[in-house]
């Protein structure tokens, strides 16, 4: 029976084709899997780069390119006859000697640039002082040693990039700028397989490599999984290897924070984190989050990655201001009031939460019961296992209310926030209340283009942030891993025109293709929420404060009443809390506009926001 690998591009193709095309392709896929007579079979590729690469007709008119090894099919992608003939001769793959991980090189355009390259290459080349043996230890390809000894400058590297893979490309950028092989080593480490340490790599071993490439494949191995993989969304199949070692990890003996930049992945994590112990653990698991709103979307994304019913129901999503209410109206026997005479504020309820939750375990954090014991069990806490997202907002008492609301335990806290994107004023290192977390960081945007990452890192000024780590934390090595738009920043005379430039604006997206449900429109005050609403009248767009984006992402965002005098208000008098003031609203428009992946949208009337980079 064949091995079938799905790649990420698969499911997106065959989701574009009509529906009669699409039940053709399954239907063949099934067939094939089932291995079973009149199914597809592979047909080679004559004057292709690599003699693994066939072909699959899997409709009229369509195929699918694979990589075949004995009996692992690496399911590539779907196309129209000729494409899908050209693809397969253009491109060549392997193994990654070093990390493990496949590989696919545009062979043929590498082709076509090494003439150039060796037409302009000077008497110093780039890498020279860099003997073969090193480049091959990062895991360079020996195939590829030729035409990197021909590079001269930077912007040679810069121009291959888009023809290599990302494992080959980013050390070749390190030794470019200057870097040393270990800093090189350093940003490759995210990529390295966990037995890459250990010597355990074979380049001929395809299904090996797949399995250490989460964001490459996905194995269907019968009808069920391959349904599953290619209905469900790409962020419940294909992560990328840094987030599926830290969402997958099978135990951690201590308390775990994930630190990393805007559209780095993090919610996803905490996401598949929460879905494997809910699948794997020892008891009830909370995730919890900033408000409610991002509850009820963390909700219905936990719906579409759990499809086992009673795995889901272990999982409870809330927000700590409601888990102090229920932990204390549980033991009164009603809901406190937070309104009216005698009403005890939110502060308070979390301390008479953490007082209840203390008596009720006598004050111990005991180790619950370890495995092969016949009891599991949360050691009198109402959580085996808590998942903290957006971390950076979460006050001191909220911290203390979670770590009582769990056991010491392995795999009891799992964190992640970025202390950058903060908008309260807390600033609180979790080793003060309690947490020692082990560290882990996470560096490549998949979410922003580098211009728009660019842009929002000018705005909200890349220096160090405090809050969830000792210290402060820098927003150094964050980069992506595409390209796009600039952000657009419009000025009208007055707020009809603002308006009426935006209701325009997200008109032409809606006629571009772009989906109601993919268009986020944000401002600084309620007003200016209304005002867009009424702009927008008839078109089904989400617009809300900049505050409440906050977690979401959409494919294009608007945000308006980006002034002078809105963005920000003017500041308290007092310089302590004027300096607090204006960096929690830098860091607000910071996360407003870090929700768009592909395009962004800023307008103003009269001056702009002097938070607007030039």
């Amino acid at each position: 029976m064949p091995r079938l690998a799905i790649g990420p591009e698969f499911p997106r193709e065959l989701s574009a084709l009509a529906q009669p095309v699409r039940r053709d392709v399954v239907v063949a896929l099934r067939r094939f899997l089932l291995n079973v007579s009149g199914g597809p079979h592979p047909e080679r590729v004559r004057g292709g780069r690599d003699p693994r690469v066939a072909t699959l007709r899997l409709a009229p008119g369509h195929r699918g390119v694979v990589v075949r090894q004995r009996d692992v099919y690496w399911l590539l992608t779907l196309l129209p006859d000729p494409e899908a003939w050209s693809y397969a001769q253009r491109h060549r793959y392997g193994v990654n000697p070093a990390l493990g991980v496949v590989e696919e090189w545009d062979a043929e355009s590498l082709e076509r640039v090494e003439p150039a390259l060796r037409r302009s290459a000077g008497p110093n080349r780039l890498f020279e002082a860099i003997c073969d043996g090193d480049l091959l230890g990062l895991g360079v390809d020996g195939h590829a040693l030729p035409l990197i000894r021909l590079i001269t400058t930077e912007a040679d590297v810069a121009a291959l990039e888009p023809l290599l893979p990302p494992t080959q490309y980013v050390p070749l950028a390190v030794l470019a700028r200057g870097g040393t092989l270990a800093e090189a080593w350093r940003e490759l480490d995210s990529w390295r397989a966990a037995d890459a340490e250990t010597g355990g790599i074979d380049p001929d071993d395809l299904h090996a490599a797949l399995r250490r490439s989460p964001d490459r494949a996905a194995f269907a191995a019968d009808k069920v999984e391959l349904d599953r993989v290619l209905a469900a969304p790409d962020w419940c199949t294909f992560l990328d290897p840094p987030q599926h070692r830290l969402a997958y990890a099978a135990r951690y003996e201590n308390p775990v924070l994930v630190v990393g930049g805007a559209g780095t992945g993090k919610t996803l994590t905490a996401l598949h984190r929460a879905a494997h112990l809910a699948a794997r653990g020892r008891g009830p698991v909370l995730l919890v989050t900033f408000s409610q709103g991002l509850c009820e979307d963390l909700s219905a994304r936990l719906d579409e990655l759990i499809q086992d019913d009673a795995v889901r129901k272990r999982v409870e999503v809330d927000n700590p201001e409601r888990l102090a209410m229920r932990i204390v109206g549980d033991a009164e026997g009603k809901r406190p009031t937070l309104v009216g005479p005698g009403a005890r504020s939110m502060p308070e309820l979390t301390d008479e939460a953490l007082r209840l939750l203390t008596r009720a375990t006598g004050g111990l954090l005991d180790d619950v019961v370890e495995d092969g014991d016949d009891t599991s069990g949360t050691g009198g806490k109402p959580y085996r296992h808590i998942v903290v997202d957006e971390g950076q907002d979460v006050s001191p008492a909220q911290w203390r209310l979670l770590r009582a609301a769990v056991p010491r335990a392995h795999d009891d806290l799992f964190i992640v926030g970025d202390p950058h994107q903060r908008v309260t004023d807390t600033k609180i290192a979790l080793g003060a209340v309690g947490i020692p977390a082990e560290q882990h960081s996470l560096t490549i945007s998949r979410r922003l283009p580098q211009e728009l990452l660019t842009f929002v890192v000018r705005l909200r000024g890349g220096g160090p942030a405090g809050g969830l780590v000792t210290g402060v934390a820098e927003m150094h090595g964050l980069r992506a891993d595409r390209h796009g738009e600039r952000p657009m920043i419009r000025a009208y005379d007055s707020p009809d025109g603002e308006l009426s430039g935006l209701a325009a604006t997200v008109a032409s997206w809606l006629e571009d293709g772009v989906p109601a449900a993919e268009i986020g429109v944000g401002a600084r005050t309620s007003q200016l929420v209304r005002a867009a609403r009424q702009a927008l009248d008839g078109l089904d767009v989400r617009v809300s404060t900049f505050q409440n984006l906050k977690g979401l992402e959409f494919e294009r965002v608007a945000l308006i009443g980006v002034a002078e005098g809105v963005v920000p208000e003017p500041p308290p008098a007092d310089p302590g809390a004027r300096a607090r003031a204006l960096q929690r609203e830098r860091s607000i428009l910071f996360v407003a506009c870090t929700r768009a992946r592909s395009v962004l949208y800023i307008s103003h009337y009269g001056r702009g926001s002097p938070f607007l980079p030039l």
